[in-house]
């Protein structure tokens, strides 16, 4: 095993506005979660509110999630050098939101490989113009050096590689928070990577990309792996129990509700009053279910 020697770290990069915080955490050796803020991105975050995993191993180390900009992905690498010498060789693009490959420009730069479902480079060309117009008015000049720059290799349902004696096995499992989205699952440390599959802490979003309809068959994908380690989209590291209770049931108890509202003959107007009470402990519930009970009712009433 590759044994960093700290483990554990919080680190403090400055950036163009102020300062960014991003929480390494040790999940099992050569194993880390780097988490970043949950709140909205900002010149401060560099669009790194999420949550990325790093591997380290006997050749190399490998990413998932490369940031959410070019100033993004160089904070990230910082925190990398905190925990390990090895180099980023090979970089994983779960999904086709801004902070899964909006990085992949800067990790290219250093000779790493990016690979992502080509139905996530497929989302990341339909919606990179909207996304960096989205970015500019949040980040500002922290966006300076961001250029759209997609995988080296994509695949369609799965694909699997080696680093360093390890096993990488990439799974897209259909939709969810995004059309392309992906889980890594790591057997030799008993860790799934799940990108934007699995939220946790904070309610999910469900946008105009994603999938009320596919997204829980995604989830059981994810799940059929009995991870003993996961690492989430958003939040800290986790089990599958508290996956499924922060993701998974919010996501069917959402489509319950909707479905009887629907079956009643209820409008879109009247989505946001449906019950989503169970998860208001969940932070952004106040900003984020009333618009998430709409978005499903617009996907559930073509079902």
């Amino acid at each position: 095993m590759i044994r960093a020697a700290i483990l554990t770290a919080t680190l403090v990069v400055p950036t163009l506005a102020s300062a960014q915080v991003l929480d390494v955490q040790s999940v099992t050796d050569d194993v880390w979660a780097i988490v970043g803020e949950k709140a909205q991105r900002s010149p401060a975050n560099l669009a790194n509110n999420a949550t990325f995993g790093l591997v380290a191993t006997a050749d190399g180390a490998v990413l998932i999630d490369p940031g959410g900009s070019w100033q993004g992905a160089a904070a990230l690498h910082d925190a990398i050098k905190s925990v390990t010498g090895q180099p980023v060789t090979h970089v994983i693009n779960t999904g086709g939101q801004d902070h899964r490959w909006l990085g992949n420009g800067y990790w290219q730069a250093q000779g790493a490989k990016v690979i992502a479902s080509q139905a996530a480079v497929d989302d990341q060309q339909v919606r990179a113009s909207m996304q960096l117009s989205m970015l500019s008015q949040l980040i500002g000049d922290a966006l300076a050096k961001t250029e759209p720059s997609f995988a080296d290799v994509t695949f369609a349902d799965s694909y699997a590689f080696d680093a360093g004696g390890i096993r990488f096995e990439i799974v897209h499992p259909g939709p969810a928070h995004t059309p392309g989205d992906s889980f890594v699952w790591v057997p030799a440390h008993d860790t799934v990577f799940t990108g934007d599959i699995v939220y946790v802490e904070r309610i999910l979003g469900v946008g105009d990309q994603s999938s009320i309809t596919d997204w829980p068959a995604s989830y059981l994908a994810m799940e059929a792996t009995g991870a003993t380690h996961v690492v989430p989209g958003h939040g800290a590291p986790t089990t599958l129990a508290r996956a499924r209770a922060d993701t998974y049931d919010y996501l069917m108890n959402l489509r319950t509700e909707i479905g009887a509202l629907i079956d009643a003959g209820g409008d879109i107007m009247a989505a946001p009053q449906v019950d989503q009470s169970a998860f208001a402990h969940l932070e952004q519930f106040e900003a984020l279910a009333g618009r998430n009970a709409q978005t499903a009712f617009q996907q559930m009433e073509w079902e």
